[in-house]
């Protein structure tokens, strides 16, 4: 065995059966496959194919999300987060938030609820 770096989610990850519809992600350039908790939670790993933004939105649950490649910003309140590879954010529950993202980047997600339905074929 090897170690390997990776510029994209292996695609034991990317498993057709769990990607995420087109309606539940901002921009069809980019990719997120979704894996359900027992209790309800869910992981999402997004890929982003180019720079791209998420408008101000709400959950109504806990988000926990980390940077694996690239770069997120996440605005809360009008300040700005710039999380990098490596770091990490927790956004309570109905805080209104937004996002831009850099082409290349990839993310990890909690959700502590049910978020996104897999793409209907």
């Amino acid at each position: 065995m090897s170690i390997t770096t990776y510029t994209s989610f292996p695609p034991e990850m990317k498993g057709p059966s769990n990607k995420i519809g087109n309606e539940y992600h901002s921009s069809d350039k980019i990719e997120g496959f979704v894996y359900d908790g027992a209790d309800g939670s869910q992981m999402i790993y997004w890929e982003c194919n180019v720079d791209g933004i998420s408008e101000e939105h709400t959950h109504r649950y806990g988000e926990y999300m980390t940077v694996v490649q690239g770069e997120y910003t996440v605005g809360i309140n009008k300040k700005k987060y710039r999380i990098t590879p490596g770091k990490e954010i927790f956004i309570p529950a109905h805080i209104p938030h937004s996002g831009t993202y850099k082409k290349h980047t990839r993310t990890i997600h909690w959700f502590g609820g049910k978020r996104a339905e897999r793409e209907t074929r």
